[in-house]
């Protein structure tokens, strides 16, 4: 496996497998990698010739109280682990290599930016989408594959390519989860024993409206409620948002008649570790 740190190698390297003939596929990752990422790379791998996974923690997409300098990052391990993924190329800029002292461009992806987790991470996904053509333009994949638990990211991202003509094809990969049910994350690893217990109820929550929806139930607010219910089952865990969106405008719905996401955003109550998880509701994503 490579590792590159240059944007011109990278880019280089990148023309060199096309030349070939190879198809390349991007999985754009800040690190911490765990087994979604792992099963992202393998997706990456099933349809690729070659697999590049980028790792670079964006510190445009943070905000100023966020989590930033405290970000995990074991890039030694992470290289162990993309290796055994099946990946042949991690891509590891320093920020400097990707935002220059003078540099003032952004992609800023409008309305859909607005809910969610936009509403509550200003600046966040003009981020996202900035780093994410970035490497789109100096790895130059054919396929770049994303998680689902990521539901907006992955919309706002198919935005972004959809608007801006980019030449990839997008692969959403449906969510990892623990045993337990909670969505695999980087962020799990700040929980606190008592804490890591009650996450679970996240996922419960969006079952027991998934349950609900397939019992026949279109009423958005008796499905929020349902979630709210299971979630209040412990202290430990305070709601940010639960919202049921249209799947492409992330406008709130409030009785169903096409497939809707039904996300959620939790703060823990000891750590203020901040979780997301999502399901869809008739259809898939």
């Amino acid at each position: 496996m490579k590792i590159v740190t240059n944007p011109s190698e990278m880019k280089n390297l990148s023309t060199t497998y096309r030349k070939a003939g190879k198809t390349v596929g991007l999985v754009p990752t800040m690190g911490a990698l765990h087994d979604g990422h792992a099963a992202l790379m393998a997706e990456a791998r099933r349809l690729c010739d070659v697999v590049v996974t980028s790792i670079f923690v964006n510190p445009i997409q943070f905000g100023p109280a966020e989590d930033f300098s405290k970000y995990p990052r074991p890039f030694d391990r992470d290289c162990r682990k993309a290796e055994e993924s099946g990946c042949d190329v991690v891509f590891a800029p320093a920020a400097g290599a990707i935002y220059p002292a003078d540099f003032s461009t952004f992609v800023d992806v409008e309305k859909i930016t607005d809910t969610l987790c936009g509403a509550r991470r200003p600046g966040h996904f003009k981020g996202v989408a900035t780093v994410v053509l970035k490497f789109f333009n100096i790895i130059s994949p054919h396929v770049a594959v994303f998680g689902q638990k990521d539901a907006q990211q992955c919309l706002v991202i198919r935005r972004m390519v959809r608007d801006l003509d980019c030449p990839v094809r997008l692969v959403f990969v449906p969510t990892v989860r623990e045993q337990d049910g909670l969505a695999i994350s980087s962020r799990n690893m700040y929980l606190s024993p008592e804490e890591r217990r009650a996450t679970p109820l996240i996922y419960k929550g969006l079952s027991a409206a998934a349950l609900l929806y397939e019992s026949g139930e279109r009423s958005a607010a008796k499905l929020k409620e349902a979630i709210a219910q299971t979630i209040r089952g412990s202290a430990l865990l305070a709601v940010e948002y639960i919202e049921i969106v249209d799947m492409e405008t992330l406008a709130p719905v409030p009785q169903l008649s096409a497939p809707v996401l039904a996300a959620v955003a939790a703060r823990t109550a000891e750590t203020g570790t901040r979780l997301i998880d999502n399901v869809v509701l008739g259809g898939t994503f």
